[in-house]
Protein backbone atom coordinates (compact mmCIF):
# COMPACT_ATOMS: atom_id res chain seq x y z
CA UNK A 1 0.00 0.00 0.00
CA UNK A 2 1.47 3.73 -0.91
CA UNK A 3 2.20 5.69 2.08
CA UNK A 4 0.23 8.58 2.96
CA UNK A 5 1.54 11.90 3.15
CA UNK A 6 -0.34 14.31 5.58
CA UNK A 7 0.83 18.24 5.04
CA UNK A 8 -0.75 20.73 7.13
CA UNK A 9 -0.66 24.56 6.11
CA UNK A 10 -0.09 27.10 8.52
CA UNK A 11 -1.29 30.84 7.79
CA UNK A 12 0.90 33.47 9.02
CA UNK A 13 0.83 37.07 10.26
CA UNK A 14 -2.47 37.93 8.72
CA UNK A 15 -4.29 35.04 10.43
CA UNK A 16 -7.47 34.04 9.45
CA UNK A 17 -7.15 30.49 7.69
CA UNK A 18 -11.28 30.20 6.93
CA UNK A 19 -13.53 32.92 7.11
CA UNK A 20 -16.77 30.72 5.19
CA UNK A 21 -15.34 30.30 1.89
CA UNK A 22 -12.84 32.92 2.12
CA UNK A 23 -9.60 30.46 2.11
CA UNK A 24 -5.96 31.61 3.21
CA UNK A 25 -4.15 28.71 1.24
CA UNK A 26 -7.05 27.69 -1.30
CA UNK A 27 -4.77 28.12 -4.25
CA UNK A 28 -1.94 26.79 -2.30
CA UNK A 29 -4.30 23.29 -1.52
CA UNK A 30 -6.08 23.01 -4.61
CA UNK A 31 -2.28 22.81 -6.64
CA UNK A 32 -0.64 20.40 -3.81
CA UNK A 33 -4.40 17.96 -4.56
CA UNK A 34 -3.55 18.19 -8.57
CA UNK A 35 -0.01 17.91 -8.09
CA UNK A 36 -0.04 15.21 -5.73
CA UNK A 37 -2.60 12.93 -7.89
CA UNK A 38 -0.66 13.40 -11.46
CA UNK A 39 2.34 12.09 -8.96
CA UNK A 40 0.06 9.05 -7.90
CA UNK A 41 1.08 10.54 -4.60
CA UNK A 42 -2.02 9.30 -1.33
CA UNK A 43 -2.29 12.97 0.66
CA UNK A 44 -4.46 15.04 3.13
CA UNK A 45 -3.57 18.66 3.06
CA UNK A 46 -5.12 20.43 5.98
CA UNK A 47 -5.57 24.17 6.85
CA UNK A 48 -4.50 24.89 9.80
CA UNK A 49 -6.96 27.63 12.10
CA UNK A 50 -4.87 29.48 14.58
CA UNK A 51 -5.62 32.70 16.52
CA UNK A 52 -4.52 35.51 14.04
CA UNK A 53 -1.85 37.07 16.50
CA UNK A 54 -1.48 35.03 19.23
CA UNK A 55 1.95 34.29 20.57
CA UNK A 56 4.25 31.79 18.28
CA UNK A 57 3.38 29.27 21.30
CA UNK A 58 -0.37 29.65 21.23
CA UNK A 59 -0.17 29.46 17.25
CA UNK A 60 1.70 26.10 17.92
CA UNK A 61 -0.45 24.70 20.27
CA UNK A 62 -3.46 25.59 17.47
CA UNK A 63 -0.95 23.40 14.90
CA UNK A 64 -1.20 20.38 17.49
CA UNK A 65 -4.76 20.90 17.98
CA UNK A 66 -4.93 20.14 14.15
CA UNK A 67 -2.88 17.66 13.64
CA UNK A 68 -4.89 15.80 16.49
CA UNK A 69 -8.09 16.44 14.94
CA UNK A 70 -6.91 15.31 10.86
CA UNK A 71 -4.11 13.15 11.24
CA UNK A 72 -5.59 9.17 11.93
CA UNK A 73 -2.69 7.13 10.83
CA UNK A 74 -0.29 6.28 13.08
CA UNK A 75 3.05 5.78 10.72
CA UNK A 76 2.20 8.25 7.75
CA UNK A 77 4.71 11.28 7.20
CA UNK A 78 3.94 14.91 8.02
CA UNK A 79 5.04 17.86 6.39
CA UNK A 80 4.25 21.04 7.68
CA UNK A 81 4.47 24.39 5.09
CA UNK A 82 4.26 27.91 6.93
CA UNK A 83 3.74 31.36 5.47
CA UNK A 84 5.42 34.15 7.08
CA UNK A 85 4.48 33.44 11.21
CA UNK A 86 3.29 30.26 10.45
CA UNK A 87 7.20 28.89 9.26
CA UNK A 88 8.29 30.18 13.04
CA UNK A 89 5.07 28.20 14.54
CA UNK A 90 6.31 25.11 12.58
CA UNK A 91 9.87 25.39 13.70
CA UNK A 92 8.35 25.82 17.53
CA UNK A 93 6.09 22.35 17.20
CA UNK A 94 9.11 20.72 16.08
CA UNK A 95 11.59 22.14 18.34
CA UNK A 96 12.81 18.82 21.15
CA UNK A 97 11.64 19.17 24.59
CA UNK A 98 8.98 22.25 23.37
CA UNK A 99 6.30 22.54 26.22
CA UNK A 100 2.99 23.73 24.31
CA UNK A 101 0.90 23.18 27.42
CA UNK A 102 0.61 20.92 30.51
CA UNK A 103 -1.63 18.17 28.74
CA UNK A 104 -0.68 18.34 25.14
CA UNK A 105 1.70 15.55 24.29
CA UNK A 106 3.74 17.20 21.44
CA UNK A 107 6.20 14.46 21.03
CA UNK A 108 3.77 11.69 19.76
CA UNK A 109 3.50 13.71 16.45
CA UNK A 110 6.31 16.16 16.05
CA UNK A 111 8.79 12.36 15.95
CA UNK A 112 6.81 11.50 12.53
CA UNK A 113 7.10 15.59 10.91
CA UNK A 114 9.57 14.69 8.32
CA UNK A 115 9.84 18.11 6.51
CA UNK A 116 9.64 21.68 7.34
CA UNK A 117 9.40 23.98 4.45
CA UNK A 118 8.91 28.07 4.91
CA UNK A 119 7.35 30.80 3.37
CA UNK A 120 8.31 34.11 3.39
CA UNK A 121 9.13 33.77 6.98
CA UNK A 122 10.57 36.00 9.29
CA UNK A 123 13.21 33.77 10.95
CA UNK A 124 15.45 37.16 12.09
CA UNK A 125 12.19 39.30 12.84
CA UNK A 126 11.15 42.08 10.71
CA UNK A 127 11.20 46.16 11.38
CA UNK A 128 6.77 46.12 10.74
CA UNK A 129 6.51 44.21 13.96
CA UNK A 130 7.85 47.25 15.98
CA UNK A 131 5.55 49.95 13.71
CA UNK A 132 2.85 47.26 14.69
CA UNK A 133 3.43 47.67 18.58
CA UNK A 134 1.74 51.31 18.80
CA UNK A 135 -2.03 51.66 19.40
CA UNK A 136 -2.24 53.17 15.70
CA UNK A 137 -0.47 50.02 14.66
CA UNK A 138 -2.70 47.64 16.07
CA UNK A 139 -5.22 49.42 15.00
CA UNK A 140 -4.18 49.23 11.51
CA UNK A 141 -3.59 45.78 11.41
CA UNK A 142 -6.98 45.22 12.31
CA UNK A 143 -8.16 47.39 9.54
CA UNK A 144 -5.65 45.28 7.02
CA UNK A 145 -6.83 41.90 7.87
CA UNK A 146 -10.42 43.27 7.05
CA UNK A 147 -9.10 44.31 3.39
CA UNK A 148 -7.82 41.07 2.84
CA UNK A 149 -10.73 39.63 3.86
CA UNK A 150 -12.98 42.10 1.77
CA UNK A 151 -10.65 41.77 -1.14
CA UNK A 152 -10.80 38.06 -1.50
CA UNK A 153 -14.83 38.45 -1.33
CA UNK A 154 -15.48 41.03 -3.40
CA UNK A 155 -12.35 41.49 -5.53
CA UNK A 156 -11.43 44.79 -4.68
CA UNK A 157 -12.24 47.28 -2.31
CA UNK A 158 -14.67 50.17 -2.89
CA UNK A 159 -13.03 53.03 -4.65
CA UNK A 160 -14.47 55.58 -2.16
CA UNK A 161 -12.66 53.49 0.91
CA UNK A 162 -9.44 52.94 -1.19
CA UNK A 163 -9.19 56.63 -1.41
CA UNK A 164 -9.48 57.87 1.62
CA UNK A 165 -7.06 55.37 3.07
CA UNK A 166 -4.57 56.46 0.41
CA UNK A 167 -5.02 60.31 1.09
CA UNK A 168 -4.16 59.07 4.64
CA UNK A 169 -1.54 56.82 4.16
CA UNK A 170 0.62 59.62 2.18
CA UNK A 171 -0.42 62.14 4.59
CA UNK A 172 0.69 59.73 7.66
CA UNK A 173 3.34 61.54 9.68
CA UNK A 174 5.35 59.48 12.25
CA UNK A 175 4.63 62.33 14.79
CA UNK A 176 1.21 62.81 14.57
CA UNK A 177 -0.41 59.89 13.37
CA UNK A 178 -3.56 59.46 11.99
CA UNK A 179 -6.84 59.96 13.78
CA UNK A 180 -8.66 57.20 15.21
CA UNK A 181 -12.54 58.09 14.16
CA UNK A 182 -11.23 57.98 10.50
CA UNK A 183 -9.99 54.48 10.69
CA UNK A 184 -13.37 53.51 12.55
CA UNK A 185 -15.23 54.82 9.69
CA UNK A 186 -13.06 53.05 7.25
CA UNK A 187 -14.13 49.68 9.30
CA UNK A 188 -17.56 50.63 9.83
CA UNK A 189 -18.02 50.93 5.94
CA UNK A 190 -16.31 47.92 4.81
CA UNK A 191 -18.44 45.90 7.68
CA UNK A 192 -21.62 47.27 6.23
CA UNK A 193 -21.33 45.14 3.02
CA UNK A 194 -21.26 42.01 4.32
CA UNK A 195 -24.22 40.23 5.35
CA UNK A 196 -25.17 40.07 9.23
CA UNK A 197 -23.89 36.73 10.32
CA UNK A 198 -20.62 37.23 8.28
CA UNK A 199 -20.65 40.95 10.27
CA UNK A 200 -20.86 38.68 13.68
CA UNK A 201 -17.60 36.43 12.42
CA UNK A 202 -15.30 39.34 11.31
CA UNK A 203 -16.55 41.18 14.39
CA UNK A 204 -15.03 38.15 16.18
CA UNK A 205 -12.05 37.98 14.19
CA UNK A 206 -10.58 41.09 14.13
CA UNK A 207 -11.50 41.58 17.98
CA UNK A 208 -8.82 38.38 18.57
CA UNK A 209 -6.46 40.62 16.19
CA UNK A 210 -6.74 43.13 18.47
CA UNK A 211 -7.27 41.74 21.63
CA UNK A 212 -4.75 39.08 21.60
CA UNK A 213 -1.52 40.89 20.01
CA UNK A 214 1.17 38.73 21.77
CA UNK A 215 2.72 37.77 18.28
CA UNK A 216 3.74 41.16 17.42
CA UNK A 217 6.66 41.87 19.63
CA UNK A 218 8.19 38.54 19.34
CA UNK A 219 8.35 39.49 15.67
CA UNK A 220 10.27 42.22 15.97
CA UNK A 221 14.45 41.42 15.29
CA UNK A 222 15.09 41.69 19.01
CA UNK A 223 12.06 39.66 20.09
CA UNK A 224 12.75 36.66 17.63
CA UNK A 225 16.28 36.76 19.16
CA UNK A 226 15.07 35.31 21.89
CA UNK A 227 12.63 32.57 20.06
CA UNK A 228 15.96 31.49 18.08
CA UNK A 229 18.11 31.34 20.79
CA UNK A 230 15.73 28.65 22.40
CA UNK A 231 13.97 26.86 19.27
CA UNK A 232 16.34 23.95 18.45
CA UNK A 233 16.26 22.05 15.00
CA UNK A 234 14.86 18.38 15.09
CA UNK A 235 17.41 16.18 13.98
CA UNK A 236 15.96 13.76 10.95
CA UNK A 237 13.60 16.88 10.09
CA UNK A 238 14.56 18.29 6.83
CA UNK A 239 13.91 22.21 6.62
CA UNK A 240 13.48 24.11 3.55
CA UNK A 241 12.80 28.43 2.64
CA UNK A 242 11.14 29.73 -0.24
CA UNK A 243 12.42 32.95 -0.41
CA UNK A 244 10.52 36.55 -1.39
CA UNK A 245 11.99 39.76 -2.85
CA UNK A 246 9.86 42.00 -4.03
CA UNK A 247 10.79 45.57 -5.78
CA UNK A 248 10.95 48.68 -4.21
CA UNK A 249 8.32 51.42 -5.08
CA UNK A 250 9.46 53.20 -7.55
CA UNK A 251 7.50 54.67 -11.14
CA UNK A 252 8.38 51.33 -12.62
CA UNK A 253 6.48 49.94 -10.26
CA UNK A 254 3.24 52.04 -10.40
CA UNK A 255 3.79 51.60 -14.28
CA UNK A 256 3.45 47.21 -13.48
CA UNK A 257 0.75 48.01 -11.20
CA UNK A 258 -1.17 49.24 -14.49
CA UNK A 259 -2.94 52.36 -14.77
CA UNK A 260 -6.33 51.45 -12.85
CA UNK A 261 -6.78 54.21 -10.06
CA UNK A 262 -7.75 51.48 -7.83
CA UNK A 263 -4.21 50.00 -8.40
CA UNK A 264 -2.61 52.88 -7.96
CA UNK A 265 -4.18 53.40 -4.37
CA UNK A 266 -3.05 50.09 -3.30
CA UNK A 267 0.07 50.22 -4.33
CA UNK A 268 0.53 53.50 -2.19
CA UNK A 269 0.05 51.32 0.87
CA UNK A 270 2.47 48.36 -0.35
CA UNK A 271 4.84 51.64 -0.66
CA UNK A 272 3.92 52.91 3.06
CA UNK A 273 4.23 49.11 4.67
CA UNK A 274 7.81 48.50 2.41
CA UNK A 275 9.59 51.88 3.48
CA UNK A 276 8.89 50.22 7.42
CA UNK A 277 10.13 47.02 6.46
CA UNK A 278 13.15 48.15 4.79
CA UNK A 279 14.80 49.12 8.05
CA UNK A 280 16.54 46.35 9.37
CA UNK A 281 19.58 46.85 10.68
CA UNK A 282 22.59 44.18 8.69
CA UNK A 283 23.44 43.36 12.53
CA UNK A 284 19.70 41.60 12.98
CA UNK A 285 20.64 39.35 9.68
CA UNK A 286 22.27 36.04 10.75
CA UNK A 287 24.96 34.66 8.79
CA UNK A 288 24.48 32.48 5.99
CA UNK A 289 25.97 29.40 4.71
CA UNK A 290 27.70 29.50 1.48
CA UNK A 291 24.85 27.55 -0.08
CA UNK A 292 22.51 29.67 0.88
CA UNK A 293 24.43 32.49 -0.36
CA UNK A 294 25.01 31.28 -3.89
CA UNK A 295 21.13 30.21 -4.09
CA UNK A 296 20.05 33.88 -3.46
CA UNK A 297 23.49 35.48 -5.82
CA UNK A 298 21.84 32.73 -8.32
CA UNK A 299 18.31 34.04 -8.21
CA UNK A 300 18.55 37.73 -7.41
CA UNK A 301 21.82 38.52 -9.66
CA UNK A 302 23.60 39.85 -5.84
CA UNK A 303 23.04 38.95 -2.57
CA UNK A 304 20.15 40.97 -1.39
CA UNK A 305 20.83 44.60 0.62
CA UNK A 306 19.49 44.33 4.49
CA UNK A 307 16.98 46.81 3.01
CA UNK A 308 15.63 44.38 0.56
CA UNK A 309 12.17 43.09 1.68
CA UNK A 310 8.64 41.86 0.05
CA UNK A 311 6.95 44.45 1.75
CA UNK A 312 6.23 42.62 4.98
CA UNK A 313 9.19 41.13 5.58
CA UNK A 314 13.09 41.45 4.76
CA UNK A 315 14.13 38.98 2.35
CA UNK A 316 17.91 37.62 4.11
CA UNK A 317 15.52 37.30 7.29
CA UNK A 318 13.65 34.76 5.10
CA UNK A 319 16.58 32.60 5.32
CA UNK A 320 16.56 29.18 6.86
CA UNK A 321 17.34 25.82 5.82
CA UNK A 322 17.98 24.81 2.17
CA UNK A 323 16.52 27.45 0.05
CA UNK A 324 14.57 26.12 -2.69
CA UNK A 325 13.68 28.78 -4.70
CA UNK A 326 13.74 32.63 -4.29
CA UNK A 327 11.73 34.33 -6.61
CA UNK A 328 10.42 37.99 -6.92
CA UNK A 329 7.18 38.09 -5.56
CA UNK A 330 5.69 40.17 -2.86
CA UNK A 331 4.68 38.99 1.02
CA UNK A 332 1.19 37.71 -0.44
CA UNK A 333 1.91 36.48 -4.01
CA UNK A 334 3.74 33.10 -3.02
CA UNK A 335 0.14 31.93 -1.65
CA UNK A 336 -1.87 32.65 -4.72
CA UNK A 337 -2.93 36.01 -3.62
CA UNK A 338 -1.37 38.24 -6.87
CA UNK A 339 -3.63 40.14 -10.01
CA UNK A 340 -5.15 37.07 -12.86
CA UNK A 341 -8.66 37.25 -12.52
CA UNK A 342 -8.97 35.45 -15.61
CA UNK A 343 -7.72 32.22 -14.12
CA UNK A 344 -10.19 29.76 -12.03
CA UNK A 345 -10.81 29.96 -9.54
CA UNK A 346 -9.36 33.76 -9.97
CA UNK A 347 -6.57 34.89 -8.31
CA UNK A 348 -7.01 38.49 -6.20
CA UNK A 349 -4.95 40.59 -5.14
CA UNK A 350 -4.74 43.47 -3.06
CA UNK A 351 -1.18 44.50 -2.20
CA UNK A 352 -0.57 45.43 -5.69
CA UNK A 353 3.20 45.74 -5.42
CA UNK A 354 3.83 45.78 -9.21
CA UNK A 355 5.86 42.50 -8.77
CA UNK A 356 4.52 40.57 -11.80
CA UNK A 357 4.26 37.81 -10.60
CA UNK A 358 1.83 35.44 -11.89
CA UNK A 359 0.31 31.86 -12.28
CA UNK A 360 3.00 30.20 -14.18
CA UNK A 361 5.59 31.71 -11.25
CA UNK A 362 3.38 30.25 -8.69
CA UNK A 363 3.11 26.47 -9.82
CA UNK A 364 7.28 26.67 -10.31
CA UNK A 365 7.45 27.78 -6.83
CA UNK A 366 5.11 25.20 -5.50
CA UNK A 367 6.47 22.06 -7.71
CA UNK A 368 10.08 23.03 -6.04
CA UNK A 369 8.12 22.22 -2.51
CA UNK A 370 6.10 19.34 -3.74
CA UNK A 371 9.93 18.20 -5.21
CA UNK A 372 11.61 18.64 -1.79
CA UNK A 373 8.52 16.91 0.40
CA UNK A 374 9.31 13.61 -2.09
CA UNK A 375 12.77 13.92 -1.94
CA UNK A 376 12.77 14.22 -5.50
CA UNK A 377 16.04 17.03 -5.92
Amino acid sequence: MATKHYILLVPGFFGFANLGELLYFGHVRDYFVAEMKARGVDVEVVQVLTHPTGSIRTRAGDLLKSIEAHVKDDDCPIHLIGHSTGGLDARLFVSPGVLLGDDMDVERFARRVRTVVTVSTPHAGTPLASFFLGLFGQKLLQLLSLFTVYVLRFGRLPLSVAFRFGSLITRWDEQLGFRPTLLDQLFEQLLGDFSAERREELVRFLGDVGNDASLVPQLTPEGIDLFNASCQDRPGVRYGSVITQARPPSLRTRLGAGLDPYAQITHTVYAFLYGRTQRMPLTAIPPHTPAQTAALVEAYGALPGPQACDGIVPTRSQVYGRVLTAVRADHLDAIGHFDQPAHRPPHVDWLISGSGFRRLHFERLWRTVVDFILLQT
